[in-house]
């Protein structure tokens, strides 16, 4: 069975996720990548052939601007919307990484990621 992933690679956000009050009050910048996975029906000549990223992009869009405690629920929430808007869709991978975390004498970044399939 032939597959296609459509990706989207290194999409750069500003966002007010977090626990502490200085992340929610001041912000961080977030990173995120998304695979999604499916089986095309045929040869993909048109865009309702396959998955539209751009419509995958807006989705992750609006989930980013709600400001969320935690980067495992903004990457589950994304991750339902694309299963609602493409049927098609056989898997989603997504990683999300915060910039700057609020970890003192920390360099690096921290993440999540989260992979899910279709039952």
């Amino acid at each position: 069975m032939n597959h296609l992933t459509i990706r989207l690679i290194n999409v750069h956000f500003f966002a007010f996720h977090g626990l502490y009050p200085e992340e929610r009050q001041n912000g961080n910048h977030f990173l995120l990548d998304i695979a999604i996975e499916y089986t095309p029906n045929d040869r993909v000549n048109s865009i309702e052939q396959t998955i539209d990223y751009v419509t995958v992009f807006q989705i992750a869009k609006a989930r980013m601007d709600i400001p969320t405690p935690l980067l495992e629920t903004v990457v589950m929430d994304i991750c339902e919307e694309i299963f609602l808007q493409f049927q098609a869709v056989d898997a989603v991978s997504i990683h999300l990484s915060k910039q700057n975390p609020p970890i003192e004498q920390f360099q690096g970044h921290v993440g999540v990621q989260y992979n899910k399939k279709r039952n």
